[in-house]
């Protein structure tokens, strides 16, 4: 007769769980990582930046909409203004701020220096919810982690290539969206313990959205429907709406409630890693060995942060 000790069973169940929360990390960090393909299609195909953000973000939300009106009982606003605030603070950040900033500073600096300071948003992110909650503040070896992580991504990015060609503009606006994603994950923190993640996730792309409408006052970009409606157009779109907004942002809202801010926001660190395969892959690009050293400290830094953590 073979007896399970319930202790034992009940702990093989939690690291299990824990296992597949960093497996769905990953797939989101790696479906994010490949839609550089994507946008670059939809920027070729005619579409500008805020066009292809706006688009994409109102396929999701119309979707999420639709779920959630027959997922009953439907919630249009939060408890209180605060958290209505809050909410709204995570569509500017996580949504129309981050974007805008990413794609324009490309228009101003390389594709490398946008790459490599939005790609070390975690380390900022570490920092800046250390200062709110001391329950996520890094210590020791979980340190030498992160700082090995940032020196991975910066080893993948820049890929033999020690030149950066500095241009401040273009710089301090993908050093904008870096922030942009650390206070958005600091902002998700206290509303992530309140509310469900569809709900959470449709807030985002309403306040997202309604945010652009400033931008498109100041800047008006008529819409061609003959562009959207041509079929290279349409089907990447709807991957974009459907799959990297819509699913991938219900699920990171959900793991970042399993893992914590600061764990889940480590898997960006993988993104260059994602893109460079994706364009050896695609595009027949070469893997170099710094790719395999920057990729090997990324995973091992990224395994010494997340040691002993809760």
């Amino acid at each position: 007769m073979i007896v399970v000790c319930p202790t034992w069973a009940h702990n093989n169940f939690l690291h299990l769980n824990k296992t597949i929360y960093h497996i769905v990390a990953f797939i989101v960090v790696a479906v994010w990582g490949s839609t550089f393909v994507f946008t670059k299609i939809l920027l070729m195909g005619g579409l500008t930046p805020a066009q292809i953000f706006t688009l994409r973000f109102v396929i999701a939300y119309v979707m999420l909409l639709a779920f959630s009106i027959v997922k009953k009982p439907f919630r249009l606003f939060s408890s209180s203004l605060r958290d209505e605030l809050m909410l709204f603070g995570l569509g500017i950040t996580g949504g129309s701020l981050y974007f805008l900033t990413e794609n324009t500073a490309m228009n101003y600096t390389t594709t490398t220096n946008t790459s490599l300071i939005v790609c070390l948003c975690p380390l900022f992110a570490a920092m800046i919810i250390s200062l709110f909650y001391k329950t996520e503040r890094l210590h020791g070896i979980q340190i030498v982690g992160s700082l090995m992580a940032a020196l991975g991504v910066v080893a993948v990015v820049l890929n033999g290539h020690f030149v950066l060609h500095l241009s401040p503009k273009g710089d301090a606006l993908a050093f904008a969206a870096c922030l942009c994603w650390a206070v958005y994950s600091l902002i998700m923190i206290p509303v992530n313990k309140c509310y469900d993640t569809v709900f959470i996730t449709r807030k985002v792309f309403a306040y997202g959205l309604l945010s652009m409408i400033p931008y498109y006052i100041i800047f008006p970009e008529p819409l061609s429907l003959d562009i959207i409606f041509r079929q290279d157009i349409i089907w990447n779109l709807l991957f974009l709406g459907c799959v990297a907004s819509m699913v991938c942002f219900v699920t990171w809202t959900w793991v970042m409630k399993k893992l914590g801010a600061v764990t889940a926001t480590n898997y960006v660190y993988l993104n260059p890693v994602v893109t460079v395969l994706c364009a050896w892959i695609v595009l027949s690009e070469q893997i170099t060995i710094y790719f395999l050293i920057g990729t090997a400290l990324i995973l091992t830094g990224m395994y010494l942060t997340d040691k002993n953590r809760s």
